[in-house]
């Protein structure tokens, strides 16, 4: 039977190895779904983020080669470049590559530049997606995303544009989210939680409830549930800080119901469980 030719040949020196973006999930070994499981305990090299978690890293084999290529927003990160130079001479060397990656390597997670890259190298790229955390942050607080009555659909976003990018155009997301009925799940967003309330508070009630939840889904999860028009104020005074996923809409009183009203003062940020 003859097998159609692929329009990104392997190379013959690539021809031994291979390469797979894993979704660690958004840090709780449990929530790695099988096949990011079976990824992880066949690779013979694993490209690590910093915010996998060590339980599981602990999954890799002994003999794995474990190499840590940090990225996190406000600190110091290995440059992009490098890390896709570290693959592709890792899948030159035949090695059974894994990409490692905090929750999924599509959601905000540069996958698709990595993607792109190696297939641009002709190298045959597997993706195994995960669990984000913004589903996995208000998840773990008892509040869904979506809800016939309070939210049509949500929006993830990221509150960190690359430089020389505009970012986000909040006032046109909030009239939209007004509209539409969305629940707004920002990334990255509490350095710039100062700018973000001011303009979402263009098209949003100060008294819209928010959720900033952070280390979703680990031991040493915290959160606040909160208004609009208090944002800045609540991450400044509980110390919330990166990594950190900050959930707008009606969706989040799912939360307040079980504690107060969100349009009293703002709740003490507590720890999960």
């Amino acid at each position: 039977m003859n097998r159609p030719t692929p329009s990104h040949p392997v190379p013959a020196a690539y021809a031994g190895g291979r390469c797979t973006l894993v979704g660690a999930g958004p840090g709780d070994p449990d929530l790695l779904t099988l096949k990011a499981l079976k990824a992880i305990q066949a690779a013979t090299v694993l490209l690590v983020d910093d915010l996998v978690s060590d339980a599981i890293v602990a999954h890799a084999s002994p003999t794995a080669r474990i190499v840590h290529v940090g990225k996190r927003g406000g600190c110091k990160s290995t440059p992009q470049a490098f890390i896709e130079k570290l693959m592709l001479m890792a899948v030159n060397e035949g090695e059974n590559v894994v990409r490692l990656k905090g929750g999924d390597p599509f959601i905000f997670g540069r996958g698709g530049e990595e993607v792109e890259h190696l297939r641009a190298a002709g190298v045959q790229v597997d993706v195994i997606n995960g669990i984000t955390a913004g589903l996995a942050g208000l998840t773990s607080l008892g509040a869904p995303l979506t809800h016939r009555e309070h939210a049509h659909g949500v929006v993830f976003v990221t509150g960190h544009a690359k430089p020389g990018d505009a970012g986000t155009d909040w006032r046109q997301l909030a009239a939209t989210a007004r509209d539409a009925k969305l629940t707004l799940v920002i990334y990255m967003g509490v350095s710039g939680a100062a700018t973000i309330e001011q303009e979402l508070l263009t098209g949003l009630p100060a008294d819209t409830p928010v959720a900033v939840i952070q280390h979703a889904s680990l031991p040493q999860q915290r959160h606040a549930v909160t208004t609009l028009g208090a944002l800045h104020a609540t991450i400044t005074r509980e110390g919330l800080a990166s990594p950190s996923v900050i959930v707008v809409g009606d969706v989040v009183r799912g939360v307040a119901l079980a504690t107060q009203d969100v349009g009293a003062a703002p709740l003490q940020a507590r720890r999960a469980g």
